[in-house]
């Protein structure tokens, strides 16, 4: 067997597993409450801004990262996404943190008396369908950025140059509908 193809499999495989266990693992911790579960932890409420800068941040790089490409500068595009894959593991654990040590926030939740309830029902159906769709994405992006990033290791060009043209819209929509789910919520967040 060709040894690209055996790694593409052993990829393949890892890809598969990562794809399905960070999601569920996701969804596991996020119903767990620390503090409901009696454990003296303080909440971690300073990190949503920070969660949402690297959401900013994994955009501004992903847009790097194509012009880098496009300039054919390929280590630097290469660097930019790894970065990218960095930034968004580190959003993807202090958001499991957050959410493990405080309350979750709701659209209009507990600080919403001094919002305008027209203003609110007007954003209500935004910012689902934002969330939601940010929500789903997050989950499908997974196994489409691995992907692409295993066909650069594998200097599987062409296959790489195709997944990425799926893979960029996809990953880029996720960070930047995180910074904006972030900026309607925001107001509610109680600190």
């Amino acid at each position: 067997m060709n040894k690209n193809l055996a790694q593409e499999k052993k990829y393949k495989r890892i890809i598969l597993v990562l794809s399905i266990v960070i999601p569920l693992a996701v969804a596991a911790l996020f119903g767990i409450n620390l503090q409901k579960l009696g454990f003296d932890v303080e909440p971690l409420t300073f990190l949503p801004p920070i969660y949402a800068s690297i959401n900013a941040i994994t955009a501004i790089v992903l847009v790097a990262t194509v012009i880098a490409i496009k300039k054919g500068n390929r280590k630097l595009h290469e660097g930019l996404n790894t970065f990218a894959i960095f930034c968004s593991l580190l959003f993807l654990v202090m958001y499991v943190a957050y959410h493990m040590t405080s309350n979750s926030t709701s659209y209009g939740g507990a600080a919403a008396a001094e919002y305008d309830l027209l203003t609110k029902l007007k954003t209500f159906p935004f910012y689902y369908f934002i969330l939601i769709t940010h929500i789903a994405l997050s989950i499908i992006v997974i196994p489409f950025v691995l992907t692409t990033y295993m066909r650069a290791k594998l200097t599987d060009f062409p296959a790489h140059k195709k997944i990425a043209k799926i893979t960029f819209p996809l990953w880029l929509y996720v960070a930047v509908t995180g910074v904006i789910v972030y900026i309607m919520i925001s107001p509610y967040y109680v600190q």
